[in-house]
């Protein structure tokens, strides 16, 4: 419950943190912020961390002189390219031995050629606009490393996708982040961010549940 108090504040109040984190660790902050974008979009397993809301949050200290605009966005694009880059690896590497599970349902050769044959046709725009998605952003490049994307149009939409999240997102932060109503209402801004990510998934499954009915 602690943990889950603590986590709900960071989001809540990311601001302030990240405010008394620039402070604080000066030029280190570079570093943490590339952890924490490397980690939620490199590994499976860490889709919580903050992402859509922390390049804003960046994006609006940078604007004030707590960080140099330049330097934040090849770093957090770097991270995100990266991020992306390693669980696709992480994924083919454990794809062919997930899938021989011919007995499996879901897990076999069958369901392993459909995927590779989806990330072939759609990959490219899964990849980008799974980056404004949270908790999908995570899984499209691992499925997509699962699924035997090639490489060469994982790496370019890859690029093209976490320049434009990153670069959208960061900039929307140093442009409008000190505003005084957005400073303000900044945790509702925050919210307002994640819903509008969400938005493309709700809209997804209602048209599916329509299709259904």
């Amino acid at each position: 419950m602690e943990y889950l108090a603590f986590f709900v504040d960071l989001i809540l109040h990311l601001d302030r943190h990240l405010e008394v984190m620039v402070a604080q660790y000066g030029v280190w902050i570079y570093a943490i912020l590339f952890a924490v974008i490397f980690s939620e979009t490199g590994f499976v397993v860490t889709p919580f961390l903050p992402g859509d809301s922390l390049l804003f949050v960046a994006g609006a200290l940078a604007a004030l002189g707590g960080m140099d605009i330049g330097v934040l966005l090849v770093v957090l694009a770097v991270a995100a390219i990266l991020g992306n880059t390693v669980n696709y690896q992480i994924g083919r590497f454990l794809g062919p031995r997930v899938f021989q599970w011919e007995s499996s349902r879901f897990f076999n050769k069958a369901a392993l050629e459909k995927t590779h044959a989806f990330y072939e046709k759609h990959g490219g725009k899964t990849l980008v606009l799974s980056r404004f998605m949270p908790l999908f952003r995570t899984f499209a490049p691992f499925v997509a490393g699962v699924g035997y994307m090639s490489w060469p149009r994982f790496i370019g939409f890859n690029l093209v996708g976490g320049i434009a999240w990153v670069g959208s997102l960061t900039l929307a932060g140093y442009w409008f982040g000190n505003v005084p109503w957005v400073r303000q209402n900044l945790s509702l801004v925050i919210f307002a961010i994640i819903g509008v990510s969400l938005l493309p998934v709700l809209f997804g499954w209602l048209s599916h549940r329509r299709s259904a009915a």
